[in-house]
């Protein structure tokens, strides 16, 4: 396994409910990485792969579908792979699509319970994945309202199905933090509208009606992360959402997500998501909507 293991930042923005993305390829060369959104992977004619979840490692066969929970570090690699042309399609949801309270309603406990499953992963048996894996590949097909409701279908129908087995021994998902603050969620609503501008630590301080110091503080004991990492890690989702959606310079992408400087901007990226922003839309050049 490797030794590091990289944060991904998706380009899902808050105002997305999931994005899915289908491609054919012949390897796996995404390194092992985490993110906060729950992804549903569907991987056929992939035999001898491996499956690397957690602390759990296995080699996979012709066709499987695996949920990851939020933060749970996964990577499928290319391993005993003989060149063979593999089809994959993932589903990237928030990890509160689905409102808590909403959840525990009867009809909805079977999705929770799967949810919390899925903090160690889950692999549905071979029956499951042959009966959902054309619904993943049609859903791309659907729009809108009706595109949500095929996805709560298709969690229904996997909640319910039978021998589905937990991956990870353990969670070893990164600690998960909750703002449970309205300081908090007014300045991260600022950021989320104002990405591409400059904004200082002074003036969302203000927001909050704290001191720079204070605020500094108080943000990191609630979100886990410093002002700064998490106004990066923003500019960087909308960076590598315009890398897919637009056919916009690299430069001009770094500029219209509130970076003043290119080499400042290829260099995060790069440490952050572990390849270039040239790499990063290449590598994304299959078929990816978001609804």
């Amino acid at each position: 396994m490797q030794k590091s293991i990289l944060k991904e930042i998706t380009p899902l923005t808050n105002g997305d409910c999931f994005t899915i993305f289908e491609r054919k390829k012949y390897n796996f060369d995404f390194p092992l990485h985490y993110h906060e959104e729950m992804e549903l992977n569907f991987i056929s004619n992939a035999s001898g792969a491996r499956r690397v979840v957690g602390d759990h490692i296995e080699e996979i066969g012709n066709i499987e579908l695996v949920l990851i929970g939020s933060n749970l570090p996964h990577v499928w690699e290319t391993h005993k792979l003989d060149g063979r042309e593999i089809h994959e399609v993932t589903i990237q949801f928030h990890k509160d699509l689905f409102d808590e309270k909403f959840l525990r309603r009867n009809q909805l406990r079977v999705i929770r319970e799967m949810f919390e499953k899925s903090k160690c992963g889950i692999l549905f048996s071979k029956e499951t994945a042959q009966l959902i894996g054309p619904k993943l590949v049609k859903l791309n097909k659907k729009h809108g309202f009706d595109s949500v409701l095929e996805l709560m279908s298709i969690l229904h129908d996997l909640s319910t199905s039978r021998n589905m087995r937990t991956l990870s021994d353990s969670t070893f998902s990164h600690a998960e933090f909750s703002y449970n603050s309205r300081r908090v969620e007014k300045v991260m609503e600022y950021i989320n509208l104002n990405f591409d501008k400059q904004i200082s630590l002074a003036e969302v301080a203000r927001i909050a009606n704290m001191t720079e110091v204070s605020f500094s503080r108080f943000f990191k004991t609630r979100t886990g992360i410093s002002f700064i990492d998490s106004l990066i890690e923003i500019r960087l989702g909308h960076a590598s959402r315009k890398l897919i959606d637009t056919t916009e310079a690299v430069a001009e992408v770094a500029y219209n997500c509130g970076f003043n400087n290119i080499s400042n901007f290829n260099r995060i990226f790069k440490k952050k998501k572990g390849c270039t922003p040239k790499e990063f839309r290449d590598n994304l050049s299959g078929n990816r909507v978001f609804v």
